[in-house]
């Protein structure tokens, strides 16, 4: 299922974004897409980031634990 997202740029980044667009021959949305895909694909592979992520996934384990008690 397909969500909206609005997303607030400032001018130098939505130009820099539309220009790529455009040199691209993509919509900007599928140039933010593309962006935004490329971005989580690099921090799956990113082991700091990994790290933190597993830390979370620990400490909300333990939160919901002691809630649920």
């Amino acid at each position: 299922m397909a969500k909206n997202l609005t997303v607030r740029l400032d001018s130098e980044l939505a130009a820099d974004t539309e220009a790529l667009a455009r040199a691209e021959d993509k919509s900007l949305n599928e140039t933010v897409k593309l962006a935004l895909k490329e971005a989580v694909e690099r921090r799956r592979r990113d082991p700091e980031f990994k790290a933190r992520v597993q830390r979370i996934i620990t400490e909300d384990r333990e939160l919901l634990e002691r809630l649920a008690k």
